[in-house]
């Protein structure tokens, strides 16, 4: 059984960035993983951590071996005015 990938990310946006996504202009988030790696995601995996002033954390993603997404943890909070 292979094993399942987690990626480390912090994220930054703000309540108008996002509201992007609701207008149907955006639709991924693109984002460098604390690896190094750039990866992008379909918005609506982050969607759950929206508050007032927008999405700001330190997350986890877990993925499968085949590249599926599997689910989304915050590990943190970042202020929104850092």
């Amino acid at each position: 059984m292979a094993k399942h990938q987690f990626i480390r990310f912090q994220l930054g946006i703000n309540a108008d960035q996002f509201l992007r996504v609701y207008k149907g202009s955006a639709k991924n988030i693109s984002v460098r993983a604390d690896d190094g790696r750039l990866i992008k995601f379909p918005a609506q995996n982050i969607k759950q951590f929206l508050t007032h002033d927008g999405i700001y954390g330190h997350f986890e993603m877990e993925l499968t071996s085949e590249h599926k997404f599997v689910a989304i943890k915050k590990l943190n909070n970042l202020s929104a005015r850092a």
